[in-house]
């Protein structure tokens, strides 16, 4: 399982006009194919009188499956330099669509590329970019007596406390880091002289907002 990556945050669309042409940027999450299709198709639905609806995608760690759909622009000046744009920013899991009005005059090549990539930055803009870290739900099981002392410590450290759960004792649920896991449970042991039991429960992705 991949550990970080950067996708967007949310769905969002942007409009941008160039030279009386509407370009309407569309950005969403699509963790596979099926979902970029159908991401696609809806904005389809939408704008089915547009002149044009191209798309773009990057599914996979590696980027495995990646699409691009110029949808009766010249070939290379829509669906390749949008697909571009997101492997610049480093995107994964993402889905474009750039709508396009016509308005009349026509753009050249070179005016095309700008246009489509301009109108997925706009939309990549509006939806947001967020860092998806891999955490681990660690359980630290304690006595009664360490609550009030760890619960403190670990709410003034970088470690996301989830939730707790009284039993006969205390288990507490942090989220941490994968690369932090041993830091952590030196930390903890440290903290309880070693008292505290502290274990993987499961992992999971948290969301930052990318800087």
């Amino acid at each position: 399982m991949r550990e970080n990556y950067t996708t967007v945050g949310d769905s969002a669309s942007a409009e941008i006009l160039i030279q009386k042409s509407r370009f309407i940027g569309h950005a969403a999450r699509a963790e596979t194919e099926q979902q970029a299709i159908e991401f696609i198709d809806s904005i389809k639905s939408i704008h089915r009188s547009a002149t044009h609806n191209c798309s773009a995608y990057l599914i996979g760690e590696h980027d495995s499956v990646q699409k691009a759909n110029d949808d009766g622009e010249p070939s290379g000046t829509a669906g390749f330099p949008m697909l571009e744009v997101l492997k610049k920013q480093g995107l994964k899991d993402t889905v474009v669509v750039v709508t396009r009005y016509y308005g009349g005059i026509k753009l050249g090549s070179g005016g095309l590329i700008r246009a489509y990539g301009k109108a997925v930055s706009a939309a990549l803009s509006a939806a947001g970019i967020v860092e998806r870290k891999l955490h681990h739900v660690m359980k630290t099981s304690i006595d009664y007596t360490w609550l009030g002392k760890l619960e403190n410590e670990i709410r003034q450290s970088p470690y996301p406390l989830d939730h707790l759960e009284y039993t006969e004792g205390v288990d507490l649920f942090i989220h941490v880091p994968v690369e932090k896991e041993e830091e952590f449970i030196n930390w903890i042991n440290e903290l309880t002289n070693g008292q505290a039991k502290t274990s993987i429960v499961t992992s999971e992705f948290l969301e930052f907002k990318a800087l």
